[in-house]
């Protein structure tokens, strides 16, 4: 039987949605993966759409989602919240089942039009980097090559090869 993973988040249209495709794509035979928002928005983010696909994961088949789907319905092994908003407002039944983590990444959904595709990029790179991470602690093998050598086809670079002007990233995410 797999271990059920919950990533949670606030709106469930950018990090959480990511985080369940990478876990998927590196992990699918350990666990099954879920992801949720305290607030969700309804769907998910473009950006998320075309930066899981620059790495040849398709995630057409998730939506955004309620946390409120899984209370008292699914027991969850792992816990994990990817923002402070989700974290404080965790639903304490999920706080006292299995284990909780917190990896707290950056609101792509915050960052301006033309500054949310390479920021979304960028927490994607992040996220994979964290969970690649969580999967050598936990001692599972990932079922698939980094990212670092897959190559995007459309932008034909290869992802660790991109450069992020932090101040700019950071303008983006705490302008709203």
């Amino acid at each position: 039987m797999k271990a059920k993973v919950l990533f949670l988040c606030t709106g469930n249209s950018a990090r959480s949605q990511i985080a369940e495709g990478l876990l998927r794509a590196l992990a699918d035979e350990h666990f099954e993966v879920f992801s949720a928002g305290t607030e969700p928005k309804g769907s998910i983010l473009p950006e998320v759409q075309e930066a899981m696909r620059e790495i040849g994961i398709d995630i057409s088949g998730q939506w955004s989602k309620s946390v409120t789907e899984y209370l008292g319905k699914t027991h969850f092994a792992h816990v994990i919240t990817v923002c402070a908003d989700a974290e404080e407002n965790c639903p304490a039944i999920f706080l006292n089942m299995g284990t909780h983590e917190h990896f707290p990444f950056d609101d792509p959904a915050k960052a301006d039009e033309e500054q949310r595709l390479e920021l979304t990029r960028h927490v994607r790179d992040q996220i994979e980097q964290r969970l690649r991470f969580w999967l050598t602690e936990k001692k599972y093998q990932s079922n698939r090559p980094s990212s670092d050598v897959i190559v995007s086809s459309k932008m034909n670079t290869i992802n660790s090869k991109r450069t992020y002007d932090s101040k700019k990233l950071l303008r983006a995410t705490c302008s709203r």
